[in-house]
Parts: C-alpha cells; structure tokens; sequence
C-alpha cells in the first residue's frame, strides 16, 4: 500500500506535500535498516498503520496557522510529521527521550525539508512551553498522560474547539476515561474504511 491512500482521504494537496508523503516510505525504509523504530511488518504498512492513522487527527479538527503542537513520545516521528506536513502553517515540537528515535526523526525531517518541525530529545516532563494542542499514539494511560502534560497546555484558545489533547488509542476505554467525563471519544471507522481503524480512537479531552 503506498501514499496513494492518503490522497483518497485528503484532496486539494500541493504537488510539494504530494511529494513530501511519496518520499516517507524511501526515507523511513533507509533509516530503519540502520536504527529500528518502526517493526518491520509495519514498515510494509506505514502508510496505512502509520501515517494515515496519524492523519486521522486532521479528520477531527483542522489547525489554524500559527497554531503550536506538542507531539508526546513521537517514536519514529508519528502522528507529528505526517500532521507537519498537511499543515506547513503549524508549528509541531516532536518530543521523545530516546536518542536513537529522536535522531531518525531528525533525518527524516531535513530530509523532507520540513521548516516547521522542532525535535527535542527529552522528557515531556521537563519540557516547558505553552501548546494549543497536544497530540500522541498511546505512550501511556491518560492519566498518567495529562499528569506529564496538563502544564503544557495554553489558556489562549483560537479555535472552535477549546485547547486540549488529542490522543490516539485503541481498545476498551470505558475505565481508562472513568475520570475525565469531558472525554469525547470519536471511532476511527468514522473517517476510515480500511479494516485496520475497527478498533482505533481517537480521545479529545478538552483543557478545564
């Protein structure tokens, strides 16, 4: 499956974000032989397990220009990349504490030529900066997400849906959410034919 999926989903894109999607398998193929941060069977799938799910979020909310985005525990660079790309008006700062990670998203950044991609090699925890939006894949329960995170979360809304996170997961989260009644859990399928998003959330939890 190639980048052709993404624009089933997503139309009126520029022949320079067409270019940069279609150069994402070459780029994460090269640089996971070398450091492993995506499986390989996902890899064969990247487009659909990995960079249309990050999309996804797009489906939910489309960000402003000017807009700043946190992305938490980004791995190999997901959802933010894919999310920098369609937006290139946006400001995303990729966070991850693991080196190895951090440095394949480093590369894959220059090497699609993204200028509004900022990396940081660090935990969240420590990171201190005031984001509209703050976006991840599962890297934690919520609660313990929104303890790392709540500090992050600007005041200053501009957009018709108040500022909060934007959390991709899967599974039962009936329990996981028993404490934050504000949740709004949106079904993946609702976006998304493949059979792969039966299962797959997306979790807006408003800032208080």
């Amino acid at each position: 499956m190639d980048e052709r999926i993404i624009f089933k989903y997503f139309h009126g894109l520029r022949a320079r974000q067409k270019e940069q999607f279609a150069a994402l398998a070459s780029l994460y193929s090269d640089w996971n032989n070398r450091i492993n941060v995506v499986s390989r069977k996902d890899v064969e799938h990247l487009y659909l397990r990995h960079v249309l799910h990050s999309l996804s979020i797009a489906k939910f909310i489309e960000f402003l220009p000017g807009t700043r985005v946190l992305d938490v525990g980004t791995g190999g660079g997901f959802p933010g990349i894919p999310l920098a790309i369609l937006f290139p008006g946006v400001d995303f700062t990729l966070v991850d504490s693991i080196g190895k990670k951090i440095k394949v998203v480093r590369e894959v950044t220059a090497g699609l030529g993204l200028e509004n991609v900022r990396v940081l090699n660090m935990r969240v925890e420590e990171h201190r900066g005031q984001y509209e939006f703050i976006v991840s894949r599962a890297v934690a329960r919520m609660d313990t997400f929104v303890r790392w995170t709540r500090h992050s979360l600007s005041d200053r809304n501009r957009h018709s849906r108040a500022n909060g996170i934007l959390y991709l997961k899967g599974g039962d989260l009936e329990e996981e959410l028993s404490n934050f009644p504000l949740a709004q859990v949106v079904k993946l399928s609702e976006y998304f034919e493949e059979d792969f998003f039966d299962t797959k959330k997306l979790v807006y939890l408003p800032k208080k």
